[in-house]
């Protein structure tokens, strides 16, 4: 196996390589029926999966992705046939067809992750890893990941690929015309983390036609350092004659694929609506186009969920407020486990104007391992700032990083062999931006050269593990003028020499230079200032210090980073808090709803009850607090994670209103219905829950029937329960067919019913074709829709 893998990794880098096209519309057009499996035809109807293999083999594809993408033991946990029984025929029928080379398709489980779902990040690397033991035992040559809408989930299935099998990994995901996630990343993010976690090649695929896909491709291939996988559908889904069909036919999907291979693509394929024409035209137009070798780009990005942080000579803040050492009232917090505490600590430093939060939850009273997972999870379901892992505990060093969603920092690793052997082979896992502290078995030394000297040997360790410099930020460490007066000329002068030899980042905790002084900050900030001026990239500070800030905002606008001054302009026209005043207990209701701080939100709703009444606060409160998020979140300054988040906060504080207002008798006689369903043969419900917690906080009654629903049901339930909205959602081609139906009977059977339907597959002229009456690009669109029928309604 192992020179199976060896094989294609060089073929990866050496030419480019030729994927198949679609499955599902191709099965549909042999009689698959809407909402059913089509990894059951692997058993059931083999010779019809083996055909389809054959005409892409015939059209000239190098590697045929196995009819597996929705096999896993969440989908099929208690049908007729097991998943291991799916896998393996499914891998016989590639063999069968004999294929250059097979990829074991996977797909994503369709659930999202806890917090934000109700999957565990173990429970969905376990449904991973199942499928890919098999798929190694019975002899793919790789993994390919695919259609992934959530960097977390992605990053479950990439490391069950890593840690259980020595195949190839391709991971390809599914972004919007903005260059975005389901879940807020970005396209910088997203290559940052995949290439941390040492995937073999990365791309898109699915949602969009090849013209839609140019702006992200050229993105990918800006910041990629691995082969650039494209993979897009055949145009946009629509119908005739009661039949579904892709606008983009072969001819012209071979002309864009042309262009797409000779912008960069090394690997390219179709997804849905592609068929054995459209990839024989690919290959004919493409089999010309020189092939060139993925250059290494030489970025620094550090990225959660949401975005990435690319580090450049624009300096940016680490904020260091989450950390024990010296700030009782936080060390207090991580022994009572009040975590909110610690969340608003995270929010003060983000406002302030934090890039990073350093979060070191190091304290003997406490399980550090524990505590730092749990933290980890819940600051990034407040915050999409990303986050550095900072303790000397190995295991909650791994731990963090494993919890981590997106690409972090890691602070940090020494100079001395023992530390390297630690700390870089948990970098070379789960991938990160190290901080490489310049001290060794000797102690720090008391020259720049010597504190030089131990960076280069960092940098050439990690070389070792595959960990390039651009992933290495040198701290020659600042040590308190009290007791080493020459100590601060020493850093300026270790930060110059740093990045003139080496070309590393470089970052600092700057105020250990006035450590036993009085008046601290007036020695901290101006020390910042020199170390700004000599090159520091990233300072670690406390960004509630008004010096700091002042020198930080002055220094960007005096050296040009600033454009025209608008930064500082902004910063100086707020009025500061006082100093040391991070997490400050000032949150109103409406902003812990709008920060997502459950606790929180519930303390200040039993406050506000002594003095309001309960629809008072509902209205006041409570219902502007979701429409600034729902706002935010339309315009994208707020991501999915915030948005769920800051309904669960609502939701707390709602439970507590409901049962003020049952007491006073001012309670709706009914709330207004609507159901909410994801259509027969689709289990990715995902879409369907961000709907049903959004309509639940703005006082809707939800009537969730779950996933996979036949449309008779629906139709029963609408009519039983004279409900006047139906929300239906759909991830996979194959199902649509079953949305369509359901439209279908609904219109007859309850005409004054109105449906409203969404997913990755849908578009306007689609749901227009399948006369529903609204189509949703997101959730919140869902939500003004149902708000403004029910208000006509009403009317």
């Amino acid at each position: 196996m192992e020179s199976v893998k060896k094989e294609i990794v060089h073929f990866v880098n050496k030419k480019r390589l030729f994927l198949d096209g679609g499955m599902g519309t191709l099965l549909q057009d042999r009689g698959l029926k809407g909402g059913e499996f089509p990894e059951i035809w692997n058993i059931e109807k083999p010779e019809e999966i083996i055909q389809i293999h054959k005409q892409y083999v015939e059209a000239g594809s190098d590697i045929i992705l196995t009819n597996t993408f929705g096999a896993n033991g969440l989908k099929f946990q208690n049908g007729e046939y097991q998943v291991s029984a799916i896998v393996k025929a499914a891998i016989k029928n590639a063999k069968a067809a004999q294929s250059p080379y097979i990829g074991l398709d996977v797909g994503p489980t369709g659930k999202l992750l806890k917090p934000l779902g109700d999957l565990s990040f173990e429970d969905a690397y376990r449904a991973f890893q199942e499928v890919m033991v098999i798929g190694e035992e019975e002899g793919v040559d790789l993994i390919h990941i695919e259609t992934m809408s959530d960097l977390y989930e992605t990053k479950a299935a990439v490391l069950a690929a890593k840690e259980n099998t020595k195949l190839p990994v391709f991971v390809t995901m599914i972004f919007d015309e903005n260059g975005k996630l389901l879940t807020g990343g970005d396209v910088p993010g997203a290559v940052a983390m995949l290439e941390g976690l040492r995937v073999d090649a990365l791309g898109i695929n699915c949602a969009m036609g090849p013209a839609h896909m140019i702006p992200i491709l050229e993105e990918l291939l800006k910041y990629s350092s691995k082969p650039v996988i494209v993979k897009p559908n055949a145009g946009l889904p629509r119908q005739k004659d009661g039949e579904v069909y892709y606008d983009v036919g072969p001819e012209e999907f071979g002309d864009y694929m042309e262009k797409i291979s000779r912008m960069g693509a090394g690997i390219v394929g179709g997804c849905c609506g592609t068929t054995p024409k459209h990839i024989k035209k690919m290959v004919e137009s493409c089999k010309t186009v020189p092939f060139e070798a993925v250059k290494n780009k030489d970025y620094t990005i550090v990225s959660s969920y949401g975005k990435a942080l690319i580090l450049t000579d624009d300096p940016v803040i680490i904020g260091e407020r989450i950390n024990p050492t010296g700030k009782k009232k936080l060390k207090e917090a991580l022994v009572a486990k009040d975590y909110d505490y610690i969340l608003k600590e995270a929010l003060a430093q983000e406002e302030a104007g934090a890039h990073i939060l350093d979060v070191n939850v190091g304290l003997p009273e406490i399980d550090e391992e524990e505590t730092m997972i749990h933290l980890v999870r819940e600051i990034q379901s407040i915050t999409s700032l990303p986050l550095q892992i900072d303790t000397v505990d190995l295991q909650a060093m791994e731990s963090g990083l494993r919890a981590y969603n997106g690409k972090g920092m890691v602070n940090s690793v020494n100079g001395k062999q023992a530390s390297m052997d630690e700390v870089f082979p948990l970098v070379a896992k789960y991938g990160g931006v190290v901080l490489g502290l310049t001290l060794d078995e000797n102690g720090i030394p008391d020259t720049s050269e010597g504190r030089v000297e131990i960076a280069g040997r960092i940098i050439e360790e990690a070389k070792k593990y595959g960990i390039d410099k651009k992933d290495i930020i040198i701290d020659v460490l600042a040590m308190t003028i009290s007791s080493e007066p020459k100590g601060a000329c020493i850093v300026l002068e270790g930060i110059r020499e740093v990045k003139k030899r080496f070309g590393v980042k470089t970052a600092l905790g700057v105020s250990n230079i006035s450590f036993g002084l009085p008046n601290r900050g007036k020695i901290n900030s101006n020390f910042y200032a020199c170390a700004l001026e000599a090159g520091l990239n990233a300072g670690i500070i406390n960004p509630g210090t008004k010096e700091m800030m002042d020198t930080y905002f002055s220094y960007r606008a005096l050296a040009g980073y600033d454009k025209n001054c608008l930064d500082y302009i902004g910063y100086t026209g707020k009025e500061m808090e006082p100093k040391e005043k991070a997490g400050r207990d000032i949150f109103s209701l409406k902003a812990a709803i709008e920060k997502g701080l459950k606790d929180e939100a519930s303390q200040l709703t039993r406050k506000l009850l002594k003095d309001k009444k309960p629809l008072d606060i509902v209205n006041e409160d409570l219902m502007p607090a979701l429409d600034v998020v729902g706002k935010g979140f339309e315009e994208g300054s707020i991501f999915l994670p915030q948005l769920l988040m800051s309904a669960d906060a609502a939701k707390q504080a709602f439970g507590l209103l409901q049962d003020e207002i049952k007491k006073t008798g001012e309670e709706k006689e009914a709330k207004d219905k609507v159901i909410v369903a994801t259509v027969k043969g689709d289990i990715h419900d995902i879409g369907k829950n961000i709907v049903k917690v959004l309509l639940e906080n703005y006082g809707f009654d939800v009537i969730d029937l779950g996933k996979d629903v036949l449309p008779s049901r629906i139709v029963e339930e609408a009519v039983r329960q004279e409900v006047k909205l139906v929300g239906l959602s759909a991830l996979m081609t194959t199902t649509v067919v079953s949305m369509e139906e359901t439209i279908k009977q609904l219109k007859e059977a309850k005409p004054d019913c109105k449906v409203m339907v969404g997913g990755a597959v849908l578009n306007q002229e689609y749901a227009d074709q399948m006369c529903a009456d609204f189509y949703g690009k997101d959730a919140m669109q869902s939500v003004r829709y149902a708000k403004q029928l029910f208000k006509n309604l009403e009317d």
